[in-house]
């Protein structure tokens, strides 16, 4: 286990040097960052000069790429086009952006995994057919769509029917309530008021994740099972007297796992970039609103930033997914 660990990650190092080629080439051709400063007028030549020095914009892509890499290898991912730090304004989006799709995440993995069991053991039942019908149909809609209506039903019009319009109990916008806590509201400031205020703002964005991401982890499930029932060390199990649950949980379902095991650690490692369309619809200020604000502001070096932190969590994930399969699955050695 030791060496196989050594060597996946020996083995991510180039693919990660790779990818950090590649998104700096992109990041390089999004545009002038400081085009704006350039298009205005009576602007000094001198004060151009300058911004384009700390930008680094005055040195030719490879040495530019050549410092960012140095930089970034030791933690320093430089400083936005607002002069800010880059790592700290990513570290919150990324800590906004796990608050809402862990739980989520969570959410739709035990419900969509248990729902595709159960229509695979099930299979042309009336649950089946239902399961299936709406499955299809949830992973068929288009996020923006599925959050635009839940928050028009349970959010705009569930308030006003309870009466709550200017203080809505199921809130819309953002990731919390600004100056909710502060010195004049000091009973704001308690561990139950914080965790009510956050689950009224993550209600709506949960629900949309939950919706569209159960159906695809139901759909897998399903096939996954399906397959594993059908194999014959399952025909075997059930010749040998073995219990239907037995042969269904310890046999089939066991091995029905590797494959959404990938799945599932694939998706997770692909949403620490962020749930772009949820987070825009809610305007919760997470990595999907990092990628989107940087690439309409062409701010490049918290796009390069974004890009590191999204390919590292897709690269650890991989390596938890090989992991899951050796535990998973015996057969698979790890030598």
């Amino acid at each position: 286990m030791l060496f196989f660990v050594i060597r996946r990650v020996l083995v991510s190092i180039p693919l990660l040097l790779l990818a950090s080629i590649v998104a700096f080439i992109l990041v390089v051709n999004t545009g002038d960052p400081i085009e704006d400063l350039r298009t205005k007028p009576n602007v000094p030549k001198a004060t151009i000069a300058l911004r384009e020095h700390q930008l680094g914009l005055d040195k030719p892509v490879v040495e530019r790429y050549v410092t960012w890499l140095g930089k970034a290898v030791h933690g320093d991912f430089g400083k936005t086009i607002k002069n800010k730090p880059v790592w700290a304004e990513v570290s919150r989006s990324m800590g906004v952006t796990l608050r809402l799709v862990l739980f989520a995440s969570i959410v739709s993995i035990l419900v969509g995994v248990l729902i595709g069991v159960i229509s695979a053991v099930k299979q042309y039942s009336w649950f089946d057919h239902g399961a299936t019908t709406g499955a299809f149909l949830l992973y068929s809609l288009p996020v923006l769509a599925v959050g635009s209506f839940l928050k028009y039903v349970l959010a705009i019009r569930f308030n006003r029917w309870i009466g709550r319009g200017d203080n809505p109990l199921i809130k819309t916008i953002g990731e919390s309530t600004p100056n909710f806590c502060t010195k004049s509201k000091p009973y704001n400031c308690g561990f139950i008021p914080s965790v009510t205020d956050f689950l009224s703002h993550a209600f709506l964005p949960m629900l949309t994740l939950v919706l569209i991401s159960f159906a695809g982890y139901a759909r897998f499930s399903r096939a996954a099972m399906l397959e594993t029932l059908n194999a014959d060390y399952v025909r075997t199990a059930r010749a040998k007297g073995l219990s239907e649950r037995r042969v269904i949980v310890k046999h089939a379902f066991r091995n029905a796992l590797t494959t959404i095991a990938t799945i599932v650690s694939l998706d997770f490692g692909a949403l620490i970039g962020g749930a772009i369309l949820t987070e825009t619809i809610f305007e919760w200020h997470g990595m999907g609103r990092v990628l989107v604000e940087s690439i309409n502001k062409i701010d490049p070096n918290l796009l390069l930033c974004w890009f590191f932190v999204t390919a590292v969590a897709v690269i650890v994930f991989n390596l938890v997914a090989d992991f899951a399969y050796a535990f998973l699955d015996p057969r698979i050695r790890l030598d």
